[in-house]
Parts: C-alpha cells; sequence; structure tokens
C-alpha cells in the first residue's frame, strides 16, 4: 500500500500555506478545543456522523482546511461554494447534485465560505436541503452569528468557535515552513517573536511573510527593525461596525468602570491602532463620565468635553493624547451610577404615573381665572423661608414622595449625601409626614 503524502513533500510551485495545508485532522494547530478526541468535532468524526456546523473564527485560523479534513474523515463529497461569487443557481447546482449522490449512498459536504455574506432570502433556502440531511452544511465566517445569520439556520447548526493562533500554535507553522524550505528563516531569536505578533494570530499570512523572507540570504539575520523594513506589519482585524469594534469598546468602559486605568489604555490605544474614529472613542468617554462617574466627580464631564474639543483642535497625532489624559482622569476617578440609577428610576415612575397634575401650590398663575381655580395659593418663595428651605412638597397629589437619587458615600457625593440628609430632616420638621421613599434599583 503507497504511503500517503507527507505533509513536508516538496510540491509544484503553489504558495507556501497552501504546500502547507493540513492533510489530516491531526495535523490541525491550535483548535485542540475543537478536534481533540474529547471535543466535538473529534466526537462527530470518531463517530463518522456529522453535524451541520458554523465555523466562527478570525481569518487565517483553518475554517476551510477544517471543512475539507472533515469531509475527508467522513468520507463525504466535498462541494465548496463562497458566499461572495455564488448565487442561486449555483445552490441550485450543488443542491441537485447531493440529491443524486444521496440517492447512491453517498453523502455531500456543503462548505459555504463568507456564509454571512448571503442575504436572509438565500439563507432560508438552505433549510430544507440540511433538513432532511441532503447536505451537511458547514458555513465559515469571521462575523458573529447571532447578528449575521438567520434563527432559523441557527437552530439547525451547531456554532463552533475557532481560536486565533496563539504562540504554540504558529512556532509549529514557522518550523513546518522551515522544514520545507530547507532551511532556517534568517531571523534573530526576537525578530522570530516580532514576526509572530506581525502575524496576530493569522496562520495564513505567518506563512505568507515566512515564503518572502525565504528568498533573502541567510546571513546577517534580521533584528525586529530590519524586518519591519522588509515585511509589513498586518492591519489590525477590525470592522468599525461589526463585532471586533463593539468588542473593544465594551472592553474600554468596562476597565474603566472596574477603575483598571492601565487595561483601558490598552484598549482605547487597540481602538486607535485599528484606526477607530477618535470622535466616537471621544463621545463613549463622555457617556461613561455621566453614566459611570456621574457627581463623584463633577469634573469628569468638564475633562471630559475639554479633551474632545482639544483633539477637534489638534487631530492626530498631538490629538491623542487629550484622549489618554482622559482615559487616565476616568479610570482614577471615583465611581458611582447613582445619577444614572435615578434618571432610570425617574422615567420608570413618569411612565407609570400617567399624566398626574403638579400641586396647584407650585403652579404659577398669570390669569385671575388660575387665581380662582388656586393656582399659586399657599406658595412659599424658599429664599424667604429659614435657611431658604420651606419644604414645601412638589410632588403630585396623591403619589408619595419617591428617592430616586441615592448617592453613595464616594467622592463628591459623599456630600450631596450629606445635604440631601439635612433636607430630609428640614422637610420633616416643617412638613410632617411620610419620609422620602426609596426606589427600588433598576436592573
Amino acid at each position: 500500500m503507497s504511503r500517503p503524502p507527507s505533509l513536508f513533500d516538496r510540491d509544484a510551485p503553489r504558495p507556501l500555506a497552501d504546500r502547507l495545508r493540513p492533510r489530516e485532522i491531526a495535523e490541525v494547530v491550535g483548535q485542540d478545543h475543537l478536534v481533540a478526541a474529547e471535543a466535538p468535532l473529534g466526537r462527530m468524526i470518531a463517530s463518522g456522523h456529522l453535524a451541520s456546523i458554523i465555523l466562527w473564527g478570525p481569518p487565517g485560523c483553518g475554517k476551510t482546511t477544517l471543512a475539507r479534513l472533515l469531509a475527508q474523515a467522513c468520507t463525504l463529497a466535498f462541494e465548496p461554494l463562497s458566499a461572495v461569487f455564488s448565487g442561486v443557481a449555483d445552490l441550485r447546482r450543488v443542491f441537485s447534485e447531493a440529491r443524486n449522490r444521496r440517492e447512491s449512498g453517498q453523502g455531500t459536504l456543503l462548505f459555504v465560505d463568507e456564509i454571512h455574506r448571503f442575504n436572509r432570502a438565500q439563507q432560508d433556502g438552505f433549510l430544507p436541503w440540511v433538513e432532511d440531511g441532503t447536505v451537511i452544511l458547514v458555513g465559515a465566517t469571521t462575523e458573529n452569528p447571532s447578528f449575521e445569520l438567520n434563527a432559523a439556520l441557527l437552530s439547525r447548526c451547531q456554532v463552533l468557535v475557532l481560536r486565533r493562533l496563539d504562540d504554540p500554535a504558529l512556532d509549529t507553522l514557522l518550523s513546518r515552513a522551515e522544514g520545507v524550505l530547507g532551511r532556517p528563516l534568517p531571523l534573530s531569536e526576537a525578530a522570530r517573536v516580532t514576526l509572530k505578533a506581525m502575524a496576530d494570530g493569522d496562520g495564513r499570512f505567518l506563512l505568507n511573510m515566512a515564503e518572502a523572507l525565504a528568498d533573502l540570504p541567510a546571513s546577517p539575520c534580521l533584528d525586529p527593525e530590519a524586518l519591519g523594513k522588509v515585511i509589513q506589519r498586518r492591519a489590525p482585524h477590525y470592522d468599525k461596525d461589526r463585532e471586533g469594534h463593539f468588542n473593544l469598546i465594551s472592553a474600554v468602559h468596562k476597565s474603566l468602570r472596574a477603575s483598571d486605568t492601565d487595561a483601558a489604555l490598552y484598549w482605547t490605544a487597540r481602538m486607535l491602532d485599528a484606526g477607530e474614529d477618535p470622535a466616537y472613542l471621544l463621545r463613549r468617554l463622555t457617556r461613561f463620565a455621566v453614566e459611570d462617574i456621574g457627581l463623584a466627580d463633577p469634573d469628569a464631564l468638564r475633562h471630559a468635553i475639554a479633551a474632545w474639543e482639544a483633539y477637534d483642535r489638534l487631530g492626530s497625532p498631538e490629538g491623542d493624547l487629550a484622549i489618554t489624559n482622559l482615559v487616565l482622569y476616568l479610570g482614577t476617578a471615583p465611581k458611582s451610577n447613582a445619577a444614572y440609577t435615578a434618571h432610570k428610576a425617574a422615567r420608570q415612575a413618569a411612565r407609570q404615573s400617567g399624566s398626574l397634575m403638579p400641586p396647584l401650590t407650585i403652579l404659577n398663575a398669570p390669569t385671575r381665572l388660575m387665581q380662582d381655580l388656586g393656582y399659586g395659593k399657599g406658595y412659599t418663595y424658599d429664599h424667604d423661608a429659614p435657611d431658604a428651605f420651606s419644604g414645601q412638597n412638589c410632588f403630585p397629589e396623591g403619589m408619595a414622595r419617591q428617592r430616586f437619587y441615592d448617592p453613595p458615600e464616594r467622592g463628591f457625593e459623599r456630600e450631596v449625601r450629606r445635604r440631601l440628609a439635612w433636607w430630609d430632616r428640614r422637610r420633616q420638621e416643617r412638613s410632617p409626614g411620610p419620609g422620602p421613599t426609596t426606589t427600588e434599583k433598576q436592573s
């Protein structure tokens, strides 16, 4: 029996990444959580029964290769399509051929690359063929399937998440590349580390860079600076209207909320390095100042607006430092969501209470009729009262007083809490009755 082709067999002049494409599941790197014996795909292969799946992961992590190997391991005909270049006619052809194969006893694995590019109607077209098993669908996407794929299609597929390749996986790929090339790459140890960082978890990009380096003399070895002149850094994987965008801004916001200032600086730098619009970042930082700091540090909002204005005047790169200063200020400021909670509680109370009239006492009476109806009757001008505080009730008649704002004992709100307590005591003295109630905190 002849030996199957080795991973390191020399081949016709094809791209190195294609020549090194794994030829069996055991050669796949960086995805042990899916392909190991007890992992989801490992169990499917062992049983010989493959379910329809969606492979979700970043570029260059092996989605296409894995689909081919699954078809091979489960003895299925492999039908590849790209949602970018394929249409209804291509799908009809594949389904027809798959139906004919099924009648002769062979199954079909339909691999759809960039499956999120198909519109909703096209995605619905898969349903009957997946439902009756005419095709085993393996879709590949770099986008969050929750947002990009129909719920009906997702309910018929298992979503498996592929990871960006880590350093050990990239090291394995570099070693394989050097085995095929027949010599080590002309890199110092530091440059080798830099090369992996430049790949940013993309195995295909790493191998393409290795192929470019293979044409260089064996000596001298490149250091990181020389490597940067030979190879351009990979653009970060980031779409301003996709999941990566929202993941990073969430990381910025939650790092600031946790007062993890250094982490917030890192995620901010990641967004700016990826080309995020600084105006968007400044808008979200300003939102953070009013939502998560509020009156615990009233200067937070002023700093946010000042940083925004400074960036508008300076632009990049000078204005980037204004963003950094703002992140530092927000990260180290005392935190409070009391104003945010009060806002939500007051809005809920307003929706529930309907169109209650304000007390007549606090209404103006510009006409004689309004005066006769009691508008403004009994009103006390607070500046004429002791301590400039009358204690009169300004809630609608029939509605109990409510406490929406409950400032914590942090930052400037410690002083605000003391003031509120003082007014509560004066109110009890001058208008005896039920004291303020605390509204249930909003989820």
